[in-house]
């Protein structure tokens, strides 16, 4: 079978995978390399920390308006014109010759990155009905489990052996060959109905996010009372509530906040914002509690956290079988329970605990929250428009984004409060444990707001699909998943390498990986019904209502 003869559904597949496993490698692997750039540029480590914290601010400023530049441009078109920046940015930044090029490089490199996820997901759930999106989660888990994983680790390795540049070439040739293969082969989809670009919207929406990211992030580092922190959460808190107020208010708003009319849509999106914060802010804890806490090398420190990995993969397997039984309610509610157990067992890590528990926990930890983001991401969109699917993707991931944000900043404080978390040496784990109890009261509090799901709200996204058969597009999907899983069992064997000195940084920037874990969906048994498709010659497709 040729490559032209390939569904559409293993198309958009191949492309936002890879797109998606670059985009979050990208976040984990410069962290290892930060110490060698202020070495190279001889500046302050917290210096080097503008490369990773100018990523994530541009990523912020682009997400709230990567729905409508999708819906009015084309999300074939928007979306390799995304990635062809993030590779070029790549190739900029692996030559940049002073501190300040390397950091203007990252801004773009954000740039492009930050409309991958919105963008790649509601092309993902375009072509994907209701009763297939669980088996489809089993293949976008693999980058956002395994890609954060093998970023510390690869980008240690390229370090060691070449040198820091060579973080940012390694996505020249994935990228390269993912943009070519999507050119000739992806399908456009443009929505007429996308309207005139909302300056004020977007101008408010994206750097008040940004805004908001920034003193989030830095604000557990730089001290909550330091001016640059306090100046800019007040400014980003301003922007975001002026953002409401003229959104709601504009016939064709950039951010359509009337989307949260939709209880389902609601209602899973303050869950995810939620548990977010407790999973990556326990993420975000972890390694320096073993790593400062403990006093544990960061290569041991890889090896058990390396087991939460494989308990999501594992997971995820078991939700997209059990999913249709328990209802998305219910489902979510034992995801994030679970993941609270794990927490509090967390709170019980001392010196004296083997090194098997702790990786028992991390697996535990994984599989609670793999039977959290896959119902949650399978159902939250069933009665969202089809229309509006980009617009509603863009909400999602903001909300994923700040949740990150959230976590850091809440546990990251706690830490400082305690006195915990510094490098100077192991003492007292008070402050860790506390931290993780935290994050434990952070996922209780999800799985309350569980409660309100409505399953019947979702009941589209519980029938079971079709057997699939030799020729089924999903079967190739399903094919797909188990040899790239095969061969990312090699990462089992690795270790993942967090720095201490970086862990701020690392662990605010994980989001990113796992905001894409929560995808986007949109009901496609009701768009055949409501909606025609017209094709043009160019393979431009048109939904018209």
């Amino acid at each position: 079978m040729g490559l032209r003869q390939l569904s559409p559904k293993v198309v958009v597949s191949v492309v936002f995978v890879a797109a998606l496993f670059l985009n979050i490698l990208d976040t984990t692997i410069v962290n290892v390399a930060l110490p060698t750039i202020a070495g190279q540029f001889r500046v302050t480590a917290a210096d080097a920390g503008a490369v990773v914290v100018g990523y994530l601010l541009s990523l912020a400023l682009v997400i709230p308006a990567s729905g409508w530049l999708g819906d009015r441009f084309g999300t074939k078109r928007v979306f390799l014109i995304a990635l062809a920046v993030f590779t070029l940015a790549s190739a900029l930044c692996g030559v940049a010759q002073s501190l300040p090029q390397l950091v203007g490089f990252r801004l773009l490199q954000g740039l492009g990155g930050g409309m991958l996820a919105p963008i790649g997901l509601a092309m993902l759930y375009r072509e994907f009905p209701l009763a297939e999106r669980m088996r489809v989660n089993r293949v976008l888990i693999l980058p956002t489990a395994v890609a954060p994983a093998m970023g510390p680790v690869l980008g240690g390795l390229l370090v060691d052996t070449l040198s820091w540049r060579w973080v940012f070439y390694v996505n020249l040739p994935v990228g390269v060959l993912t943009f070519l293969f999507g050119l000739f082969l992806l399908r456009e989809h443009r929505e007429p109905g996308a309207g005139r670009f909302d300056l004020a919207g977007f101008l408010l929406s994206g750097v008040g996010f940004a805004l908001l990211m920034y003193a989030l992030t830095e604000g557990a580092t730089l001290g909550w009372g330091a001016p640059q922190i306090v100046i800019t959460g007040v400014l980003g808190v301003l922007l975001l509530a002026a953002t409401v107020l003229v959104e709601l208010r504009v016939p064709e708003p950039m951010l359509d906040l009337r989307l949260f009319r939709d209880r389902l849509f609601r209602s899973i999106n303050v869950v995810q914002l939620v548990s977010t914060a407790g999973f990556l802010g326990t993420l975000f804890v972890f390694p320096l509690l073993y790593q400062s806490g403990l006093g544990i090398s960061a290569w041991q420190t890889g090896l058990t956290t390396f087991p939460e990995a494989v308990g999501v993969l594992v997971g995820t397997q078991i939700a997209s079988r059990v999913y249709s039984a328990l209802g998305p309610r219910l489902h979510i509610v034992l995801g994030v329970v679970n993941a609270a157990v794990a927490m509090m067992l967390m709170t019980l890590v001392s010196a004296a605990t083997p090194q098997w528990v702790v990786m028992l926990i991390m697996f535990y930890l994984g599989l609670g929250m793999s039977n959290n983001f896959n119902p949650a991401q399978t159902a939250a969109f069933a009665q969202v428009p089809p229309a509006k699917t980009g617009r509603a993707s863009t909400l999602y991931n903001s909300g994923r984004q700040a949740g990150s944000a959230v976590g850091v900043a809440v546990l990251g404080s706690v830490l400082a409060a305690f006195g915990s978390g510094s490098s100077a040496g192991t003492g007292s784990l008070v402050g860790y444990h506390v931290a993780f109890a935290v994050a434990a009261g952070l996922m209780i509090a999800s799985g309350v707001a569980a409660l309100l799901i409505k399953d019947g709200d979702a009941a589209a996204t519980m029938s079971r699909p079709a057997p699939a058969t030799a020729n089924d597009p999903t079967e190739v999907v399903a094919a797909a998943e188990t040899a790239v899983a095969v061969e990312t069992g090699v990462a089992a064997e690795t270790a993942v390498a967090v720095d201490t000195s970086t862990a701020t940084k690392a662990g605010a920037a994980v989001e990113t990986g796992t905001a894409a874990q929560a995808g986007v969906a949109v009901e496609i048994g009701t768009a055949m019904e409501t909606d025609a498709k017209v094709e043009t010659g160019d393979g431009e497709t048109f939904v018209r209502s």
